[in-house]
Parts: C-alpha cells; structure tokens; sequence
C-alpha cells in the first residue's frame, strides 16, 4: 500500500482534521454573510440623499461660523477674556467651503470589487493558515504522542522519507480544501458586489493583480501548515508548536513591541512579523517616522519612509522554514525514537 495514499486517507479521517477545517470554512462563510448584510447597492435617489444631507451640512456650518466669528467680534469689543476660545482676527473663522464636505460620507457602505476585495484576501489567508497550522501539530504532534510513529516506522524504517511523507500529504491536503475555498471566495464576493455594490472598472491587470495576490495566500497557508507540522514534530507534542506560537507572538512580538517603542527605535514595526506577511501579502508595506522632517517646497514636512517589499518578506519566510523544518529532520534522523 501507498504510504502517502495511507498517511492522506489518516489525514481526512481524523476527526480533529474535519472539525478544524469546517470551522474555518464557517468563519469564512460568515465573513461573506456579515458583508453582504451590511452593504447596499446604492441608486440614484440614495445618491440624491446623501447630496440633501451635505447641502444641510454646509448650512449648518456656515450658520455655526457665523455666530461663533460674531460672539468673537463681540468678546473682543467687550475686552472679556476668552481663554483661547477665539483666534486674534475674527474673521479667520470661515465655514469649510462646500466641496469640502463630500456627499460620500452620507452614503451607505457599498462594496466596491475593484477597490475593496484585494483587502479580504488577508483575512482569508489568515484563517486558513490558522487552520493549517493547528491542523498540522495536531496531525503529527498525536502520532508521536500515542506512539504512532514508532509503530510506524517498524514497518517503514526509513525516518526522514515517513516525516516528509506525512507532511506532503498534509500539504496536498490544506491545498485541496485552500483552492476551493479560495475560488468560493472570489466568487461570494462578486455576488456581494453585484447585488450589494459595485463591480464596474474591472480589467484584465486587476484581476491578474487579484489573482497573485490569491496565490501569495495560498503560499502563506501551506507554509504556516509546514511550521505548525515541524513544531509539533521537533518536540514531538502538538503543545510544543502551539506553545512556541504563544511564545512568539506573545514575547517576542508584544514584548519586542514595547521595549523598541520605549527605545524610540525608529520604523519598530520593521522588527515585527505581521508587518512582513502583510507585506507579503500586499506586496510592499510603506513605514513612516514621524519624529523626522523633511521640508517640501510648500513649506510643510514630511516623514521619512521605510518600504518592506514582499521580496523583502519571501527571503524571512523561506528562511524561516529551512530553519524550523531544517531542525525537525534533523532531530528526526538524529534522536532515537522512543
């Protein structure tokens, strides 16, 4: 008998394996339900609306300005101290002129495809890399626990060729249910957009852009399944892969957090992880100091930037897990096996 076919079939029949994986899929239903609830295809008569309702605004400004410049200008006949209420000139009190108050801002949420839907693809990536990773300690980390392995490998003693064996067919496993779901994604959200929103101004770069972007995920949850897998295999308990994410981000991306900021390291984000899979995700992720100027023509400043690009990001996660999957073979061809 094939041993991947065996190890895959062990996978599905699991029942921690299909409880995990229909609870994401779930939470990512529910994303796509609480979306199209909370949208509306906008007409002309909510255009209409919306247009009223910042004419009232402006009105409303203006009224407001003017009975604040008058109790200025009378404060300031009277000689009455106004505690810094009131500038020196009067008149520098002015409404904001009428383009700058946008009907936008009276409109409904609406989905906009084009404009919106790159940003849900994090989410997605994230719930189920979440799912593969507690998915793949489990799957190894039990096997170990209950002395799987070791009955295992008295039938295949070929250690490194049954560790990578598992985690390929742990890997075709979350690829088997990322592809689905991600192809139900984009098309939930095109349902949402064409009865909740907007699906104009769509081109053939920005589905390409979309799609990239789709694949970076995909790649993002097979490799967090690959760490979560070799966690649990180097210390051969699922709590060990479970107990080192704690310890990261708790530690060493909370603590690491505080202690740069009170050393007022500038960029600090450019220490921590999430900055560099959002990164990955969304290809580059722009890093302002405020704390520096740089003047412009127009007199104003700016802040220094610090771009993280997602090559940037590719080189920490391949790294990453050559390290952490690197050790677990090792420590799986090295230890005895008890």
């Amino acid at each position: 008998m094939s041993l991947f076919r065996t190890e895959l079939r062990r996978l599905t029949k699991r029942r921690f394996t299909r409880y995990m994986t229909l609870l994401g899929l779930l939470v990512l239903a529910a994303v796509v339900v609480g979306v199209f609830f909370t949208n509306q295809k906008l007409d002309a008569g909510q255009l209409a609306k919306a247009e009223r309702q910042a004419d009232q605004q402006y009105q409303e400004q203006v009224r407001w300005s003017e009975q604040e410049r008058t109790a200025c200008e009378q404060a300031k006949a009277a000689g009455t101290d106004s505690d810094g209420r009131y500038p020196d000139d009067c008149s520098m009190i002015t409404a904001p002129s009428r383009d700058q108050i946008q009907a936008s801002w009276f409109l409904p949420s609406t989905f906009d495809f084009k404009e919106t839907f790159d940003e849900t693809l994090l989410p997605f990536a994230a719930i189920l890399a979440l799912v593969g990773f507690v998915v793949g300690a489990s799957f190894i980390g039990a096997e170990w626990s209950t002395g799987g392995m070791m009955n295992l490998l008295l039938w295949r003693p070929k250690r490194l060729t049954v560790l990578l064996t598992k985690l390929a067919a742990l890997l075709t496993g979350m690829l088997a249910v990322t592809l689905p779901a991600a192809v139900l994604w984009f098309a939930g959200f095109w349902a949402v957009a064409t009865f909740r929103g907007s699906t104009e101004k769509m081109t053939s770069g920005t589905w390409q852009s979309f799609a990239l972007t789709g694949v970076r995920g995909v790649v993002l949850v097979l490799v967090l399944t690959t760490i979560g897998f070799a966690l649990a295999s180097l210390g051969r308990h699922t709590a060990m892969a479970l107990g080192g994410v704690v310890a990261v981000m708790v530690v060493g991306q909370f603590g690491l957090g505080i202690l740069l900021g009170l050393a007022n390291v500038r960029w600090p984000e450019a220490y921590l992880m999430p900055t560099y899979l959002v990164a990955w995700m969304f290809k580059t992720v722009k890093l302002e100091d405020w704390n520096s100027c740089n003047a412009t023509l127009s007199g104003s400043c700016e802040p220094e930037t610090l771009n993280i690009t997602w090559q940037q990001s590719s080189v920490g996660i391949s790294v990453a897990v050559v390290v952490i999957l690197g050790a677990a073979l090792w420590a799986m061809r090295r230890r005895d096996i008890t």
